[in-house]
C-alpha cells in the first residue's frame, strides 16, 4: 500500500472524462484500489477544481467534486504553517511556480510516495518527504 499524490489537473481528467487522459486516469485509479493505494490530494487542489464549476454556475459539477473530496476515497492533506515552510524551500530551490510548489509541499508533508502529475516540468524534481514523481504515462503502477 503506498501514498499516491494527485496533481489537480489528474482529478479533471478524470471527472470530465477527458478524452485523451480519462481512461487513463481511470486505470490508474482501479489499479490503486486493487493495490489498496491512498488516493491523496490537498484542500488546495479542491479549491482549484471548484473554480471552473463556480465560475460557470454549475452547481452539479461542484456539488459532484465536494462530495468527492469528503468521501474516504481521498486523503485531504490541509495546508498548515508546517506545509508553508515545504513551500518556501522548495520554491527557493525549485524554478517551478506556486501553485504547483503547494501541491509539492502538501505531498512532501503528507509523505507521498509517488506523487502524479501529467505536468512535464515537475516529473524528475527531487522533493524531501517526496518518493518519486512521476508523469500518468508510468508503469510504476
Amino acid at each position: 500500500m503506498s501514498r499516491i499524490y494527485w496533481d489537480t489537473m489528474l482529478f479533471a481528467y478524470w471527472m470530465e472524462d477527458h478524452p485523451d487522459f480519462g481512461s487513463r486516469v481511470q486505470q490508474i485509479f482501479d489499479r490503486m484500489r486493487h493495490r489498496q493505494d491512498v488516493l491523496c490530494s490537498s484542500a488546495f487542489t479542491l479549491g482549484e477544481l471548484l473554480t471552473g464549476p463556480l465560475k460557470h454556475g454549475n452547481a452539479v459539477a461542484a456539488s459532484r467534486i465536494r462530495l468527492l473530496f469528503r468521501s474516504p476515497l481521498v486523503d485531504v492533506s490541509p495546508f498548515t504553517a508546517e506545509t508553508a515552510e515545504h513551500y518556501s524551500q522548495i520554491r527557493a530551490r525549485n524554478r517551478i511556480s506556486p501553485s504547483d510548489a503547494i501541491h509539492l509541499a502538501c505531498a512532501a508533508h503528507s509523505k507521498t510516495d509517488l506523487f502524479l502529475t501529467n505536468d512535464h516540468d515537475l516529473r524528475g524534481l527531487v522533493i524531501p518527504g517526496i518518493q518519486f514523481i512521476a508523469g500518468i504515462d508510468t508503469e510504476v503502477l
